[in-house]
């Protein structure tokens, strides 16, 4: 017998959409403004920003993905496009021979230095000014809870 359906009642209904308005409005707001100010895409920052924040000089694609949480396809057709644009090296990998290890180059360190000011001022205008300190901790900690949640599916 197929479980009973659990609708969502009408506050449920309310915060489930205004969730979902929230992030399609925000996401676009942040990519646009990031494109103009930068000439970046979104995914492009999120790449130069792990690569500039990381410990290593180089990191495997493949780690490199499942930190980004995106298909390794995405990742190699995304890189190679950056690397054609000078952003980052694709260099063979050091610990396996078929895999593929990128760098971050000059020129794309320049490009997320550039752009990190505007960013954070852009999140800060459109999310962190809007809230409280009461709200940022609530946010924090509803966004760690379903995080959480979330990750232990895939253990």
């Amino acid at each position: 017998m197929a479980e009973q359906v659990r609708w969502l009642d009408e506050s449920e209904q309310a915060a489930w959409t205004g969730y979902r308005q929230m992030k399609r409005l925000l996401d676009a707001r942040l990519a646009g403004e990031l494109t103009a100010d930068s000439g970046l895409s979104e995914p492009d920052y999120d790449v130069l920003s792990l690569l500039n924040d990381a410990d290593a000089p180089r990191w495997c694609l493949k780690d490199l993905g499942t930190r980004l949480l995106w298909s390794p396809s995405r990742l190699s057709h995304h890189v190679a496009r950056m690397a054609s644009r000078g952003l980052v090296d694709r260099l063979p990998c050091e610990t396996d021979a078929r895999g593929t290890d990128v760098r971050l180059t000059t020129a794309g360190r320049r490009a997320i230095e550039t752009a990190a000011p505007g960013h954070v001022d852009a999140v800060r205008r459109h999310v962190i000014d809007q809230l409280t300190a009461t709200d940022l901790a609530d946010l924090a900690r509803i966004t760690r809870k379903i995080t959480a949640h979330l990750r232990s599916l895939d253990t």
